[in-house]
């Protein structure tokens, strides 16, 4: 289906060229480059689609590293939206890590220096009394689906970096997803920040403030949201990077009123929750028979474990407190556990406290510090996993100990990059006489069996999983998106794994197939809010798969008719 099969313009010459969602380069026919006044400003050639992604791919090649090859899609995309993404779509697997993680978060860090031109909505606390008006200067009139905002306060393995717009997040959705970019916004909401080289950086481009924190940022935030749900009713507000304590406690506030999501905690607990639903249905065995160990409790672990025990209360029937006791979460002072004191457990991680007399003859360390080693020895795992960033944390011990009392080991390092993995897939097979059954957080080659065979190791990547989240609940024009509406999303990806058919092939499906996964991700979705009479659209469920391919955006050119009345 085409981008825009057919628009009636008022726009002509350079402003038509010069607009990155109209543009079409040396693509535009003989016709409208006539009716368009285009006909001297173009050279004689009537480029394909396909021969300018040739060329962009060759222009791109010659760029030195990742970072100067984010710069070059940066400065397509602010040329000809359709271009851009018909040349990811087209290299897909290569080019999702030069635009999104990793190399994104270096372009992040670089944002003051490396910044042209402006991308999106940015909203400084010191002129907040002026942001209605701001917001409406940019959303009166159109018609948005995903809002994507952040503060920027923990962008992935660099921390705080004060201003930067999430416009990478708003491209997966589209490239992934098939939200039209004409409909997403991207805002960043510039609080300050704590980071000295930034403040003392004369270049800097946010506010050179100390990040503001308790009420004043409180109130700065629910104003932005507030106008959001006035104006905006019906779009997803993705939150992005926020610390992890604003992350839990933002979500929590606001995930009644309007349709939230935050990629941090739920995304990375939905799409790890379907990978442990292949490997369980690899076992034949049921989400409440495992024994779930946790390596690192931030945003990621701690959404993580509230997934997982979100499935089981769903999928098994057990209560949330029986849930609960299923799961042992480990950070920096070792298990969470009682003994621990109240000025070591976190608000957050209280569900999962491990009282102090399960634990009893068990050797801690003089601080009360029980350690992974230990938990594995006493919990018997059936699932380890790893968000700590802590490069070889699961040690040869551990995994050996962890096989001695489970067949098949289910062992999922899932920290970024591939350098901070708590344990090499090959390693974690050869220690579990290739048994174990592994996925990771960035990708990994496969791993030699026993038997002379391979097991492909599965990328647990979130966007396979929360584009087609979030294309549900806009979809379904849901006011929220509800845990039935995410268990529904993971489901349909758990039921599209690999390693369902075949135990040594890979537990999710491959990156490569991300758009038409996450369009079954939506669709089950869509049907979710339907089936709880939460969705603001009148039909049935038997209607969403053909409403939901009619929804999808592609990158391809329209037809364009100058019309002195049309779009201007």
């Amino acid at each position: 289906m085409a981008s825009d099969p057919v628009l009636r313009l008022a726009v002509r010459g350079s402003a038509l060229l010069t607009n990155p969602r109209l543009n079409k380069g040396t693509a535009f026919t003989t016709d409208e480059r006539r009716a368009f006044g285009l006909t001297g400003r173009l050279p004689h050639k009537i480029n394909s689609i396909d021969e300018q992604c040739q060329r962009a791919w060759d222009q791109l090649e010659t760029c030195g590293d990742d970072l100067a090859k984010n710069t070059f899609l940066q400065s397509l995309r602010d040329q000809n939206w359709v271009l851009y993404y018909a040349l990811i779509t087209k290299h897909l697997k290569e080019l999702i890590p030069i635009i999104y993680t990793p190399t994104e978060a270096e372009a992040i860090a670089n944002y003051s220096h490396l910044f042209r031109r402006s991308e999106g909505l940015y909203l400084t606390l010191p002129e907040q009394d002026a942001m209605e008006e701001d917001f409406l200067e940019q959303t009166k009139g159109r018609e948005i689906d995903l809002i994507v905002c952040s503060d920027a306060e923990q962008i992935l393995g660099i921390g705080d970096q004060g201003v930067g717009i999430s416009t990478a997040k708003a491209a997966i959705y589209t490239l992934l997803g098939g939200i039209d970019p004409s409909k997403t916004l991207s805002v960043t909401l510039d609080v300050g920040t704590d980071n000295d080289d930034l403040l003392n950086d004369h270049l800097y481009v946010g506010w050179p403030h100390k990040r503001v924190r308790g009420d004043e940022y409180d109130i700065f935030v629910n104003k932005f949201v507030q106008l959001v749900r006035k104006y905006q009713p019906h779009t997803l507000l993705h939150f992005e990077d926020f610390g992890v304590t604003n992350a839990y406690r933002l979500l929590e506030k606001y995930r009644e009123g309007h349709a939230v999501f935050n990629d941090d905690v739920q995304g990375t607990g939905a799409v790890t929750l379907a990978c442990v639903m292949s490997a369980v249905g690899v076992t034949n065995t049921k989400l409440s028979s495992q024994r779930f160990v946790i390596f690192g409790a931030g945003s990621a672990g701690l959404g993580i474990a509230r997934q997982l025990r979100d499935g089981v209360v769903q999928l098994d029937g057990l209560s949330p407190l029986e849930a609960n006791k299923l799961f042992y979460l480990v950070d920096k002072f070792g298990l969470i556990h009682q003994g621990l004191g109240p000025e070591k457990i976190r608000d957050a991680v209280r569900d999962f406290v491990r009282p102090d007399d399960e634990w009893a003859g068990v050797q801690a360390n003089e601080q009360g510090k029980i350690s992974l080693l230990e938990v594995v020895k006493k919990a018997k795992p059936t699932v380890l996993i790893g968000c700590s960033t802590k490069a070889g944390a699961f040690t040869e011990e551990i995994v050996r100990e962890m096989k001695k009392h489970v067949e098949r080991p289910i062992i999922l390092p899932l920290s970024n990059p591939s350098r901070l993995h708590e344990v090499k897939p090959q390693d974690a097979m050869d220690w579990t006489d290739g048994q174990a059954l592994i996925a990771t957080g960035s990708p990994f080659p496969a791993c030699k069996l026993p038997n002379g065979k391979e097991y492909t190791v599965a990328e647990c990547n979130n966007a396979l999983i929360y584009p087609g989240l979030g294309f549900g609940a806009m979809l379904a024009k849901s006011r929220t998106l509800t845990d039935n509406m995410i268990i529904a999303g993971t489901q349909r990806l758990a039921q599209l794994s690999p390693a369902l058919s075949n135990p040594d092939d890979a537990l999710l499906p491959d990156f490569g197939d991300a758009p038409a996964v996450n369009l079954e991700v939506g669709i089950a979705v869509a049907e979710a809010a339907i089936e709880e009479g939460i969705a603001g659209v009148e039909w049935q469920k038997d209607d969403v798969r053909e409403k939901a391919i009619e929804k999808q955006w592609k990158p391809e050119y329209g037809v364009y008719i100058y019309d002195p009345d049309g779009e201007s």
